[in-house]
């Protein structure tokens, strides 16, 4: 078996792009080998912010050969009368590459049996390749040169090798060698005589090219600066790939700050050092508390740091400088004094300023607590100041801080510990795998906020597409769905979305379309735990008017229903094709219609879902008994009306739980 190494060198490549990059070159190798019939046992892509490289291990040296039957005419119209071939039996056989004696006659069809030599691997290489670089996809790709041709960005080598011969192919303007570049700083012209040296040789010229590797080399050597101030770092998973994919030999500097930047919020410091500067922020390890120090990761060859550390320390002062003042700045004035500068800051065109938003926010919160039984007041005080920040300077300056710096001012400004907290964690959960609002203010200002929103983008005729999502209103929506299933909340989401809708200064009748949205998202959230035929049949019964309730019903089915319960609710809703009335048991003429009436009054829901499954399981019996003796359709009016009343009190008791027709 054969190995090929493919690998482009470009121009710095924009760290967004390289996983789509090794995404799409791993679908396209597979599925060019396996469309061309042409066995492999992996595909492996690898990249750094100079490279693109694909490994395709256990590969055949040719497709196998193939021979093929090929129908053709009728025998009397390939063959005349003398047994020699017509017209259309030549064309047959030349278009076929055959001749006479490859025909046979089976059914009065010719045949011909065809055999098709495979083609070398190293043909369909130089063939493909260059094709499957040339879809690959991104954002801001572009020309250069004289180049037709877009890509992210300019190519300047191409290595393609074949076990140990070069397999010749052009990319763009590139035509391929057996030579590689080392990093920017070490070797050049590196030979690689075949696949197996390849990430040895380069490891030499000081590039990891392993992007799993190197993400593990990464934290391995953070850790290790971390270890040495009895620290710990909090490194994201997004923060991680982009730093994996800035460098292509990782080393770690710890560089240090005036301890005087930790008085203003520390979410800020880490903001400025993770989001703006891409630096590993450092905690104590025995409380969790920032430190005046961060490891940068450079991609850099030498041991002398000092020039470095320099220029990072410039980089961050500068930062930390403008948040200090912006800080001092904001302070000046209690939190609650920018909610009037929230009424020149437009919500959304139609739906008004979001001061107005917040006044909703504040009578839907209210209403939310009602309902609930909640009377705190932090409740309304935390959805008066929820936006209270965005005309804050260091908001309009670190506007991913929202809600941390609010709670940050209020505890300056004196609001109580809840109010703080209700104001950060109203934004909760920031994305689909963060926590949700562990306090009850947060809980009910973040739905109160997040079912505006939605009801805002749908009623201005704007709701989510394939391609959009105005205003995050996907992941609202699973926010506050996280939020009432976590935390178990008694909320009626359908009675919500009314009253949300009658808030909002547009009127539009999408209620229902609200209502499909979030059922539908609830059912992505929870199919990765549950069979979605299951998802789908409790949802007959509307979700929205208790998301709990609709959990409990889709764990109770999920433990497996009997089979004949399944049956016989479906032999119910067959039959039950009219309109009932009330069950009348002096009209009852056999022991089977007073047997299943008796059962039926005998089952009733006490919240617990699991017993009730068992109940409607218990009477299978009964309903079965009462099917083989009883002809629903009799005759007599009274009788068969009475009949269908009584399965109409059955089929009562079978929706509570779930539509049994989608199972």
């Amino acid at each position: 078996m054969s190995k090929y190494l493919l690998e482009v060198g470009v121009e710095e490549l924009p760290y967004k792009f390289i996983p789509m990059a090794i995404s799409q070159l791993k679908t396209g190798f597979e599925t060019f080998l396996n469309s061309s019939n042409v066995k492999f046992d992996n595909v492996k892509v690898m990249a750094t912010p100079r490279r693109l490289a694909v490994v395709v291990d256990g590969l055949a040296s040719s497709q196998p050969d193939v021979e093929k039957i090929v129908k053709g005419p009728v025998a009397t119209v390939a063959f005349d009368e003398n047994k020699n071939l017509t017209r259309a039996g030549e064309g047959f056989a030349n278009k076929n590459g055959v001749g006479v004696n490859d025909l046979y006659v089976e059914d009065n069809y010719v045949y011909a049996k065809i055999s098709i030599k495979g083609k070398n691997t190293k043909d369909l290489l130089q063939e493909n390749v260059p094709q499957i670089f040339s879809k690959l996809q991104g954002p801001h790709f572009m020309r250069w040169g004289n180049n037709d041709v877009k890509f992210s960005r300019p190519i300047r080598w191409v290595l393609s090798i074949l076990d140990n011969e070069e397999v010749k192919i052009r990319i763009i303007d590139k035509d391929s060698s057996n030579l590689t570049n080392g990093h920017r700083f070490s070797k050049q012209n590196i030979v690689i005589n075949n696949p197996d040296e390849y990430v040895e040789k380069l490891k030499e010229a000081y590039v990891i090219v392993d992007q799993d590797e190197r993400k593990a080399k990464i934290l391995e050597l953070t850790k290790i600066e971390a270890d040495k101030l009895n620290a710990v770092t909090k490194i994201s998973d997004d923060l991680l790939e982009e730093v994996t994919f800035i460098c292509e030999y990782p080393v770690a500097v710890t560089c240090d700050f005036d301890a005087a930047y930790l008085t203003i919020p520390q979410e800020v410091a880490v903001t400025v050092m993770e989001t703006h500067q891409r630096y590993f922020a450092l905690y104590k390890k025995e409380d969790g508390k920032l430190i005046n120090k961060f490891v940068t990761i450079t991609n850099y060859i030498g041991d002398e740091f000092e020039n470095i550390k320099a220029g990072n320390l410039r980089v961050i002062k500068a930062r930390l400088d403008d948040a200090v003042f912006f800080f001092k700045e904001d302070t000046k004035k209690p939190l609650e004094a920018y909610v009037e500068s929230l009424k020149g800051m437009t919500f959304q065109k139609g739906m008004g300023s979001v001061y107005d938003k917040t006044q909703r926010i504040i009578k839907l919160s209210e209403k939310i607590a009602a309902a609930m039984n909640i009377s705190k007041p932090s409740i309304k005080r935390t959805a008066e100041l929820c936006k209270a920040d965005l005309a804050t300077n260091l908001v309009f300056e670190f506007t991913e801080l929202q809600g941390f710096i609010g709670a940050d001012y209020a505890r300056v400004s004196g609001e109580i510990a809840e109010v703080a907290e209700g104001i950060k964690e109203h934004y909760f959960p920031l994305n689909a795998d963060s926590e949700t609002a562990k306090s009850i203010e947060g809980q009910i200002v973040g739905i109160a906020d997040k079912i505006d929103t939605i009801c805002a983008v749908f009623a201005a005729g704007k709701k989510p597409t394939g391609s959009s999502d105005p205003l995050g209103v996907r992941r609202a929506a699973l926010g506050i769905i996280k939020t009432i299933l976590e935390h178990n909340l008694k909320l009626d989401l359908s009675k919500l979305i009314d009253e949300t809708l009658e808030l909002l200064p547009v009127k539009a009748d999408v209620k229902a379309d609200v209502e499909e949205f979030f059922v539908q998202r609830l059912i992505i959230f929870l199919n990765s735990d549950y069979s979605k035929n299951v998802l789908e049949a409790c949802a007959s019964k509307n979700p929205c008017k208790d998301l709990c309730d609709y959990l409990k019903r889709v764990k109770a089915i999920s433990g497996g229903v009997d089979e004949k319960l399944v049956e016989n609710a479906n032999r119910v809703l067959r039959i039950l094709k009219e309109e009932a009335g009330e069950v009348n048991e002096s009209l009852f003429v056999l022991d089977a219609e007073k047997s299943l009436y008796k059962a039926v009054q005998g089952i009733s829901f006490n919240g617990d879902y699991d017993k009730y499954l068992s109940d409607l399981i218990s009477i299978n019996p009964v309903v079965t008994k009462f099917f083989d003796d009883v002809l629903v359709m009799d005759k007599d009016e009274k009788i068969k009306n009475n009949r269908v009343a009584l399965l109409k009190s059955l089929k009562n008791k079978y929706i509570i739980l779930t539509d049994f027709s989608k199972l």
